[in-house]
């Protein structure tokens, strides 16, 4: 039976990917993240042991703990998270409740590399429009939502990368570029284990506004005028980002949500008088 500081692994893939999504914090331990090294999109992993030193980072936040099978650890964890003044419930069932659902799962390998902060770092080209505000989205709600990106001089993004441990995204001749007929976001949603219909649907759009494909997808002009009014709006790449996550917010929920919805005016006539 539920416990009354428990999620469901199909509640919880209902937050994954919006806003309001809580921190997802996986515990499990070191030989079982080997055999299973794939994470919940979102999901940091923390020591069970050290819980004490790092909860309070959690205060005033609502957090989901996971762990193997949704036990002692997570139960612990979320414990000493609520003592810390989080909101913390831990994933019924655990790793494996989510992983025997098919839900998305993130391959640890396919991660860049952490700073000292526990952050993703990557870099790209500066003056964004499409596919460079569309990843880094995708990244912030599905891979790691304290990930960093740095906007550089097109001609500096590899060395960057290199000097300051930043992963180069939407550039040429890198791994997380475009590939043939495919826009990065694609390959993003791709190699990260993320090819749920709605992101699917989203990444096709995003295709269609960054590849001047407007045939495969009626919404892209929609998306690439609305990110073209963004960059005029914004002279600095990091306010642009922020609009930007919330135009992708509203991409997403409609792609997930609303695709057979209509609307027209008046939207609701009222009904003809019938005579006696």
């Amino acid at each position: 039976m539920s416990s009354i500081n428990s999620i469901s692994p199909e509640k919880l893939a209902r937050l994954t990917g919006t806003p309001k999504c809580p921190a997802l914090i996986d515990v499990r331990l070191a030989d079982d993240l080997a055999a299973e090294p794939k994470f919940v999109p979102g999901a940091c992993h923390r020591d069970h042991a050290s819980v004490a030193d790092w909860a309070s980072e959690f205060a005033g936040r609502a957090a989901v703990v996971i762990c193997k099978r949704g036990g002692k650890l997570s139960e612990g964890v979320a414990a000493w998270l609520r003592h810390a003044g989080a909101s913390a419930d831990v994933l019924e069932g655990g790793h494996e409740a989510w992983a025997n659902a098919k839900l998305p799962l993130v391959p640890a390998a396919k991660l860049p590399p952490r700073d000292r902060q526990g952050r993703t770092l990557w870099v790209t080209r500066s003056r964004p429009k499409v596919d460079r505000i569309a990843c880094p989205w995708l990244i912030r709600r599905f891979v790691d939502p304290s990930a960093i990106f740095l906007f550089v001089t097109a001609s500096e993004v590899e060395e960057v990368g290199q000097r300051f441990g930043a992963a180069p995204f939407d550039i040429e001749n890198v791994f997380w570029s475009h590939r043939g007929e495919l826009c990065t976001f694609d390959v993003m949603v791709e190699e990260f284990g993320l090819d749920t219909e709605p992101l699917k649907r989203l990444a096709t759009i995003v295709r269609a506004a960054d590849t001047a494909r407007p045939d495969l997808s009626p919404e892209a002009p929609g998306l690439l005028a609305a990110s073209l009014g963004l960059s005029r709006m914004y002279s600095d790449d990091l306010e642009q980002l922020d609009a930007g996550l919330a135009l992708y917010d509203a991409f997403y929920r409609w792609s997930r949500d609303a695709t057979d919805e209509t609307h027209n005016w008046p939207s609701h006539k009222a009904k003809a008088k019938v005579k006696a």
